[in-house]
């Protein structure tokens, strides 16, 4: 099945029709604290349970869900999560908030933070560069150079990301959510 998509002005359009929607955000506490749209509420990837959140809807659950996250990857695999639990209302925003930001719809901006995204390639460098200088050390360290390197490669062909994964669940990276996040119109 193939998941619908969105794009931000698609979704503006039906925010100017003053249609009550609801989009959820996936992306990590920090993401979402940082930048997210007024009407979003977090729901991260990791802790994602497409079952929990369609009981949870405010709206009619035959209204669609938008899923939402930075540039539109995560987002497109919570949607594969939810048509696999048997939810087939899903449309996913594409290009994701920095899309819609781009696009003039209304966001809250909190605190600036370091995005996941640069958290993975500040990690995989280091490590990487740990690697090399190590080698000097002995060259068995050639090794750490090279299984980073081939979890780049992996997280390229699959589109998933083990380290990301990891770091999304680091201290730094959670907040504590309000008691309600979503003010949907």
């Amino acid at each position: 099945m193939s998941i619908p998509v969105i794009s931000p002005l698609g979704l503006l359009e039906i925010c100017k029709a003053c249609r009550t929607i609801e989009i959820i955000d996936v992306r990590t506490p920090m993401e979402f604290q940082e930048v997210h749209l007024e009407i979003a509420r977090n729901v991260p990837l990791d802790a994602l349970d497409p079952v929990t959140v369609m009981k949870t809807r405010s709206g009619s659950a035959q209204e669609p869900l938008y899923i939402i996250c930075r540039s539109g990857s995560r987002g497109q695999q919570a949607c594969e999560k939810f048509v696999a639990a048997g939810f087939t209302n899903i449309v996913n925003v594409e290009g994701g908030t920095l899309a819609c930001v781009e696009t003039g719809l209304p966001v809250i901006r909190g605190k600036k933070v370091v995005s996941l995204q640069r958290q993975v390639s500040i990690t995989a460098g280091l490590l990487v560069l740990l690697g090399a200088i190590l080698w000097f050390v002995h060259p068995a360290f050639i090794i750490l150079s090279a299984f980073m390197g081939a979890g780049l490669v992996y997280s390229a062909v699959t589109d998933t990301c083990p380290m990301g994964m990891v770091l999304a669940k680091m201290p730094w990276n959670r907040v504590k959510q309000p008691a309600n996040t979503c003010c949907a119109r």
